[in-house]
Order: C-alpha cells, then sequence, then structure tokens
C-alpha cells in the first residue's frame, strides 16, 4: 500500500552525511512514486559526455551545435546507457509520462531527433540513467534522515545552472546546509 506522501513532483535533498557518490549533494526530481516504487531523475549530476556524442551514438546527425555541445546528466545508477529528457510538455511522443502540467519525462528517441534539429521542447534536460527505490525503501530512507523532501519547483529545475541547485534548493527550504550536521541519528 502507498503511502500517505505522495513524492511525485517534488526534489529530494541529500543531507550532507550522505556520502554515497551517485547521491552526494544531490538534487534529485521524482517522476513516479508508487506501489512498485519510486523512480526521478538526479538533477546536478554533470557528466564529461556531450550531447552530441550521444546522438552519433544513436546515428542522429545534422544535429545543432549548441545542442551538440551541452553536457549529459547522469541521471542515476540505473539504466545508465539509457536517456530520460525532462522537459515542458509539448509535442506527442512515443514514450512519456507527465510528472505534472508542466514536466514531463520521455525516454523515447523521438524526442531527441527533434531536440537535435534544434525544433524540441525549449526547456529540456538530457539525462543517462535515473534513481530508483523498491516499495518502501526511499519512505525508510527519509525517516533515516538522509533526504529532505519539498514540493519541486518547475522553473528551478529548468532555470537553474546544475551546480547550483542543491544549495538553491536548499534556501527554497529554508535550510542552511551550513548547519546541519553530517552525523544522523534519532533523539
Amino acid at each position: 500500500m502507498m503511502s500517505a506522501t505522495h513524492l511525485a513532483h517534488h526534489f529530494l535533498l541529500a543531507m550532507p552525511a550522505l556520502k554515497n557518490p551517485h547521491f552526494f549533494h544531490a538534487l534529485i526530481y521524482i517522476c513516479e512514486h508508487d506501489d512498485d516504487g519510486t523512480m526521478g531523475i538526479v538533477l546536478n549530476r554533470i557528466t564529461e559526455y556531450r550531447v552530441g556524442e550521444l546522438f552519433g551514438q544513436l546515428g542522429i546527425r545534422d544535429a545543432d551545435k549548441n545542442t551538440k555541445e551541452r553536457l549529459l546528466l547522469a541521471g542515476g545508477p540505473m539504466q545508465a546507457e539509457r536517456g530520460f529528457i525532462l522537459h515542458r510538455p509539448s509535442g506527442d511522443w512515443e514514450a512519456s509520462l507527465t510528472v505534472q502540467d508542466d514536466v514531463t519525462l520521455t525516454s523515447s528517441r523521438d524526442i531527441l531527433e527533434v531536440i537535435a534539429q534544434g525544433k524540441g521542447p525549449a526547456e529540456n534536460i538530457i539525462a543517462l540513467g535515473y534513481a530508483g527505490w523498491s516499495p518502501g525503501q526511499l519512505e525508510q530512507e527519509i525517516a533515516d534522515s538522509a533526504w529532505l523532501t519539498m514540493p519541486a519547483d518547475s522553473d528551478m529545475i529548468f532555470n537553474t545552472p546544475p551546480d547550483k541547485l542543491w544549495q538553491s534548493a536548499a534556501h527554497a527550504m529554508g535550510v542552511d546546509l551550513n548547519l546541519l550536521s553530517s552525523q544522523t541519528g534519532h533523539a
């Protein structure tokens, strides 16, 4: 049975004590949270790979220069070879999930082909892989003080540089990261 707190369209802010390299200082956008588990995209893990390299591997030619030069994000350790695109709703794509009225997750090649031409959704984030949790796992991690949660801000997703997201989300929560202990526990 799903918990009373539905976390889709929420941010997960990693607490300073979380040392897992995939999630250290991570800000994750939760796309799905249901009886089958949780799926999200890490928004602030920049890779050294450019979008143009992904297009080349997929055989997508004649890509827009600015698009090709963008860096890919590491969306999480699950299916790290697969692309996931967070974007503002537009178009009719083969494999899309409307997370919220103003955020869609698409994982099909058709959107990449249109983005390559500079004609796709103007606001988009391309990530390889996703973060996933089995049923109840994320709820336990939250109870263990590994994460803070807050409703997501789609403008923050698309308009804040990835290297500023962790701090920006904490500020939006009213949390001073410098005052948080790297130790966890319960009183």
